[in-house]
Parts: structure tokens; sequence; C-alpha cells
């Protein structure tokens, strides 16, 4: 009886974590854009990313967006620990759950609570370097008396240390990627034989564009930019 009431309550936490999957995907695309703007010439980079940052800290729209975006990560990281831990019980330990489908699964789909355990600390750590200094630390200002948010970032990559556990960490957010993205439209019953391939074949790519783009940056920053 307890196992038959299980069932629609764990479809409601797979469908959640699918929904708040997709919008993190959205959001490292917007996040990906605007940390773009580092590769620019050091002055100009300086000017628009320390705008970017201004903007995403006072326009009132981007703070709704920004507190649906926190509870979104929370709500994934926390489904993801009882979907696995449920998952854990109900195969004896076999581990998380994942589409049986093909004749063999990959390492990294049978490793989602893991990566995803990974991302999660690493978050925690990135948030503490760069999103509290920024929003209740003493930041320097720029020329246009804006926190200079740059010159932490700067500071931050010209560390090799940090830009090699960055890199390591975003490999990791890519296997996440390449297995959540396409599981989580499987989760909302959205696959079909006709234009599966296409949604993976998407994953794929987005995957691939969204690791490249983020592990990109630390290295030309460290390579490229001058000390501010």
């Amino acid at each position: 009886m307890n196992r038959t009431l299980s069932l629609p309550n764990n479809l409601a936490r797979k469908n959640l974590m699918a929904l708040t999957g997709l919008f993190l995907c959205f959001f490292l695309v917007i996040h990906l854009a605007g940390n773009l703007q580092l590769l620019l010439p050091a002055e100009r980079a300086q000017l628009q990313y320390n705008h970017y940052s201004e903007l995403l800290s006072h326009n009132i729209l981007i703070k709704v967006v920004s507190y649906v975006l926190y509870a979104s990560i929370i709500a994934h990281a926390v489904y993801a620990l009882v979907l696995t831990v449920n998952s854990r019980t109900a195969q004896g330990g076999q581990g998380y759950a994942y589409d049986k489908r093909g004749a063999a699964s990959t390492w990294y789909s049978r490793n989602m609570g893991l990566l995803g355990a990974l991302l999660l600390a690493f978050l925690i750590f990135h948030m503490a370097n760069f999103w509290y200094p920024y929003k209740f630390g003493e930041v320097p200002v720029d020329a246009a008396g804006r926190k200079d948010l740059y010159r932490v970032v700067v500071l931050a990559y010209r560390e090799w240390w940090y830009v090699a556990l960055y890199v390591v960490s975003m490999l990791v957010l890519g296997f996440h990627l390449l297995h959540g993205f396409y599981s989580a439209f499987q989760s909302l019953g959205l696959y079909h034989s006709k234009y599966g391939r296409w949604v993976k074949w998407a994953g794929q790519a987005y995957t691939l564009v969204i690791t490249a783009g983020f592990i990109l940056i630390p290295i030309w920053v460290f390579l490229t930019k001058p000390m501010p």
C-alpha cells in the first residue's frame, strides 16, 4: 500500500526535477552570455561587465527571477537527493535510477547523484567567492562608480588552482547536462521515437556550447588579462 502511494509522489518529484532542471539550463545560457563580456579588451570588459552586474542587482524583474532561480536550485538538489535515496532503497543499493531502454547505460547516467553533489559543492564555493562579496562584502568601485565585480573575477581567475577547479567543475557540469537534458524530456513524457534523437542531438549541442563556453572564459582571463 505504501509503495503504491509513493509512485505518484516519485513521479511528481521527477517532473519537478525535470522542470527545474530545464529552467536551470535556460539560466546557464543567460549566465554564459553575460560572462562572455569578460572576453572583451580589459577596459571595455570592466565597464560592460560591471554595468551588467549592476543591472542584475537592481532590476526588480531580474530579482524575482533570481529568487525563482535559488528556489529551483534548492528544489532540484533536494529532490535529486530524495530520488537517489529512494532509488537505492528500491534497487537494493544499485544507485541512481536511469533510463534502461538502451542496451547499456553510460557511467555518467549511473552517477548523476554524485555529479549533482559535486556541482552543488562547487556552486556554494563559487557563490561564496563572487555573489556573497558582491552582495554583502566591500567591493572596490570602477571609474563609473559601480561595484567592480570584474576586478574580483579577474583576481580569482588569475589563480591557476581556481582555473583548474573551475575547468574540472565545468566538465562535471557537462556530463551532468549530457544526461540530464535528455532525461528531463523523458520525465515529462515528451519522449517519442520520431523526434527523440533530435532532442538528444539538441542536448549534446547545448552541452558542448555551454561547457566549452564556461571553460574558455577562465582560461582566457588567466592567459590574457592583466592584473587589475
